[in-house]
């Protein structure tokens, strides 16, 4: 053990001297392996915050919920455009069926969603929000949370009652510093008493729903100036038929009884397709592991060819520095140094100027993911998993560059040795 950490301490001091010895042909040596690294790990780290902040967005929308639409969330809508369009929407039959028949749904939740036109707080308005026209089990379908406020009371939502709950940044914009809850606005030329606020979100980089632009309302309020139907303008309006499943119930299971209830609600022959499609986060998440797959490939070829050319200027300079000290690796194989030592010795020393640089690499990775982050609306990281891989990818860099010249000086014949 001894043995070892003297050829270590012995390994560094040499690569010491080799850098601060040649400082130029060494930073130029080097940079190779900084700028591989770097171009690696700096790819690889912008690729995993933006697949967590995506991830992170979507999962707000729930890993158990199954989602009825027109398209298939897996494909590319432009690929089939007109034959979803010609799909009907999901329907408040098709909540009624599936709310109605379902035995493995734990709760269902039909949504509208169009927009709110002028939304009116005494001389305040607000263009450009969302108007969000629900059924009654939305906030336990999606586990909403009010910053302030109430939830509709189910006599309320029976009713139909002109209550409506805001989100953060409508709110802001329509009341300022004033206290909403209570106070009346006006939707569509209607008066509506705000009961609750949503907490602010903030911005996302992606987001399932405008939380911070909307103003929900229930379905049975809606009907008093909406035509809840089929024939409502679909190219204005969107709407959604979210199932959450029991916990007991897998999600394939799930998906294949409400294919069976839909199909039956629409009069679907049995040899014609589905006119609607079963969703769920895991037709996202494939998705998105094929596009960031395909980054980090890219991330590696572009990486890959900093460190070849990294790696070879290494391996130069581990053959300059066995031929400067040919004399002293005689010596000290003369005075009894095996094979081995001496291998040993030059391989941690290229080792270690290669962990310099992977060093460097991440330093600057680390540097530049702090910046983005101040200027993008998430945040970017630079995780241990990476670090590990920077570090490690060094290591190996190291080994292959420096083991030509390590085993030509372990070979050497001490008496030719000294004698050079």
């Amino acid at each position: 053990m001894g043995t070892f950490l003297r050829l270590i301490f012995e390994s560094f001091r040499m690569a010491s001297s080799q850098l601060w010895g040649n400082k130029l042909r060494s930073f130029l040596s080097l940079l190779g392996i900084t700028i591989g690294i770097f171009c690696i790990i700096a790819v690889l780290s912008a690729i995993d915050s933006l697949e967590y902040t995506i991830k992170s967005g979507f999962s707000e929308m729930g890993s158990d919920i199954v989602f009825i639409d027109k398209f298939n969330w897996g494909e590319d809508p432009d690929d089939n455009y007109w034959k979803w369009q010609k799909r009907p929407d999901p329907s408040l039959l098709d909540y009624e069926a599936v709310k109605r028949k379902s035995n493995l749904a734990d709760n269902v939740a039909y949504s509208i969603y169009t927009d709110a036109k002028t939304l009116k707080y005494k001389s305040n308005s607000v263009n450009g929000g969302v108007l969000m026209i629900t059924t009654n089990e939305h906030k336990d379908v999606n586990d909403m949370v009010l910053g302030k406020g109430r939830y509709w009371t189910n006599m309320e939502y029976n009713t139909g009652q002109d209550v409506v709950i805001l989100g953060a940044t409508i709110s802001k914009e329509l009341f300022d510093q004033e206290d909403p809850v209570g106070k009346t606005i006006k939707c569509y030329g209607r008066p509506y008493r705000v009961i609750g606020i949503l907490p602010d979100e903030g911005e996302s980089f992606v987001s399932f729903t405008p939380n911070d632009e909307a103003v929900w309302m229930g379905i049975n309020t809606a009907k008093k100036f909406f035509a809840i139907n089929d024939k409502m303008d679909r190219f204005q309006t969107g709407k959604i038929l979210a199932v959450k499943k029991k916990v007991s119930v897998t999600m394939e299971n799930m998906k294949d009884e409400l294919a069976g209830i839909l199909r039956a609600v629409r009069h679907i022959k049995p040899a014609e397709e589905n006119n609607f499609a079963v969703n769920d986060l895991s037709v996202i998440s494939e998705v998105l592991d094929g596009v960031f797959g395909a980054f980090n490939v890219a991330a590696w070829l572009i990486g890959g060819f900093s460190l070849l050319v990294g790696m070879i200027s290494v391996a130069n300079i581990m053959f300059v520095s066995v031929k400067e000290r040919t004399s002293i690796i005689g010596i000290k194989k003369s005075i009894g140094a095996k094979n081995y030592m001496v291998l040993t010795e030059f391989l941690i020393e290229a080792i270690i100027l290669c962990l310099i640089g992977g060093m460097m690499g991440l330093i600057l990775v680390f540097v530049m993911m702090k910046g983005v982050t101040t200027l993008l609306p998430f945040e970017m990281f630079l995780s241990m998993k990476n670090m590990v891989m920077g570090v490690s990818i060094s290591v190996f860099v190291g080994i292959v560059a420096g083991i030509i010249p390590a085993i030509i000086a372990s070979a050497m014949d001490p008496v030719e040795a000294m004698r050079k």
